[in-house]
């Protein structure tokens, strides 16, 4: 197989690095010079990869092409590349639908796909829409391949994959918040690691449960997680953040 990335950002990257910690049976990578620091580490990183300058180069030699670009540099180098009609083409691009791409691209062989920064280390979900086979061949190596058909329905997983900043800074503040009050920096930080990490997969054992009894499982009347959980929910933070996910919902639908 010959994968070929057009733009080389830090869902790209992931994506490589993933790949080459996998099985999946790579012939070739080829990237793009757009990010000429990342390109450069990957290409010393791995004999596979190759950059070219050319986009239109990359298109012509891969099997499977991975867009990575932002929607706006997407809409301006997109129209002037060639792709066949069935090239296979893989879009990692948040807000140009399917129609749109397919009317750029020419191309009929061309699935979205919304993986995340943790599929560097063979984690978390990627959402492919619509199914498709050369897509979950690739994916299924280095996270848990999700497909949906509808891709309107696919626009709320863009909403939550938005999260990723939102649960850093969660943990950035409570590291933060355990410093000042004297505990080492590098401790704070493994603590709070480790919970989140623990919960996380707690919830992964037990999502079958809801998680709405994962949360009344965890607080005892008048505790301290009862306490924590009420504060928030007096200061509308959980209003807040559904919010948040409805605003990102009407950007990504558009």
């Amino acid at each position: 197989m010959i994968l070929g990335f057009i733009g080389t950002g830090k869902i790209s990257s992931s994506i490589i690095f993933g790949i080459f910690k996998s099985k999946l049976k790579i012939k070739r990578i080829y990237i793009s010079s757009r990010n000429r620091n990342i390109a450069k580490k990957l290409s010393k990183s791995y004999v596979k990869i190759k950059i070219l300058n050319n986009n239109q180069d990359i298109i012509d030699k891969s099997s499977v092409v991975l867009l990575g670009v932002t929607p706006n540099v997407g809409y301006k180098i997109l129209p002037k590349l060639e792709f066949s009609k069935n090239k296979k083409i893989i879009s990692l691009i948040s807000t140009i639908n399917l129609d749109k791409l397919k009317k750029i691209t020419k191309s009929k062989n061309i699935v979205r796909a919304i993986p995340l920064p943790p599929i560097e280390i063979k984690k978390g979900p990627v959402i492919v829409c619509p199914p498709s086979k050369f897509a979950k061949n690739i994916f299924k190596h280095v996270g848990q391949v999700l497909e949906v058909r509808n891709e309107k329905l696919s626009y709320k997983f863009w909403s939550t994959a938005s999260l990723m900043a939102t649960y850093y800074e969660i943990l950035n503040t409570s590291s933060k918040w355990l410093n000042k009050k004297g505990i080492n920096k590098k401790l704070a930080d493994t603590y709070v690691a480790e919970l989140f990490l623990s919960l996380s997969q707690d919830a992964l054992n037990k999502s079958s449960q809801g998680f709405k009894k994962l949360v009344a499982d965890s607080q005892t009347p008048k505790g301290l997680n009862m306490q924590v959980l009420n504060e928030l929910k007096k200061g509308k933070f959980f209003t807040k953040f559904t919010k948040a996910l409805e605003n990102v919902n009407k950007r990504v639908s558009k």
